[in-house]
């Protein structure tokens, strides 16, 4: 209960997420039907980066700040950036939006969004954010029992986010306990799991944890910042993502290299692979 996300907003991590999470809604939304957004650790959606927190880790500097000042951006991170700059339109990076606000921005009329947040003073921000759109539903809950809670939708398509704070040890085996729920009770979802990369012996179980896992496909994404040796400090994050839709894999081989080399601090990076492969019929 003591992780508050405005510390690290718009980080690198950040960053990774937030674009992949835009990929994901865009390719959603070429077609038609409704889908649903689920978020499970959804913070208060919104982010001051001169506030006390962001200001005083600056994470933030070495994160949206770079691609703020890119030049010859690739077409894909358009829509991303489209968003934080709607946010800033003095043309000045102050304000950054968080996975549920990027989600209620990116989706249609016809599109419903159910954001969770466990932590009493992010839930109440998060209401206040969200107050006045009718397609949003937010609760108060154990981000854990979202699957059990709000699936199946009512929608045939849903997207679920889960980015929980990673303070307690099990988190990551949490993450694969959820993403089986999820898959039992919705086996087509895309299901997206943001996870930190540092402690590499929990990473080695957690692979081996999602590669066992009911998703039908999952793929893997991988942004390093420092050097893949280095366990003194976070060295990049990563997504898995199951279902994902077609296209998305041949986006992100063309942005992570890109990703990579605009905001690699000490050494840039990528990992793009499948740890389950879809079952051909038969």
């Amino acid at each position: 209960m003591n992780y508050r996300h405005a510390f690290h907003a718009g980080n690198h991590a950040d960053v990774l997420k937030h674009l992949v999470l835009t990929r994901l809604i865009s390719l959603l939304s070429k077609k038609e039907a409704p889908f649903a957004y689920l978020d499970s650790h959804a913070g208060p959606g919104l982010y001051d980066l001169h506030g006390d927190a962001a200001s005083r880790t600056g994470e933030y500097l070495e994160g949206i700040a770079r691609l703020w000042q890119a030049e010859h951006l690739p077409d894909a991170v358009e829509a991303y950036l489209e968003v934080v700059r709607a946010m800033n339109p003095d043309g000045e990076l102050r304000y950054y939006p968080g996975s549920p606000e990027l989600a209620r921005l990116l989706s249609r009329e016809q599109d419903h969004l159910q954001l969770n947040e466990k932590h009493p003073e992010d839930g109440r921000l998060l209401k206040d954010n969200m107050r006045g759109d009718r397609r949003v539903a937010v609760h108060l809950g154990e981000g854990w029992h979202v699957p059990r809670a709000l699936m199946p939708t009512r929608e045939k398509r849903v997207l679920l986010l889960i980015d929980p704070p990673f303070e307690k040890t099990d988190e990551l085996q949490r993450c694969v306990e959820a993403l089986n729920e999820a898959h039992g009770r919705m086996r087509q979802a895309i299901v997206a799991i943001w996870y930190p990369i540092k402690d590499e012996r929990q990473l080695a179980r957690f692979y081996r944890d999602l590669s066992k896992s009911a998703a039908p496909k999952l793929l893997r994404a991988e942004l390093y910042v420092h050097a893949p040796d280095d366990a003194t400090r976070l060295r990049g994050s990563g997504l898995v993502i199951s279902n994902p839709p077609w296209g998305l894999e041949d986006e992100l081989k063309l942005l992570l290299p890109w990703l990579a080399d605009v905001l690699g601090q000490s050494q840039g990076g990528w990992r793009l692979d499948w740890l389950i492969e879809e079952k051909s019929a038969g």
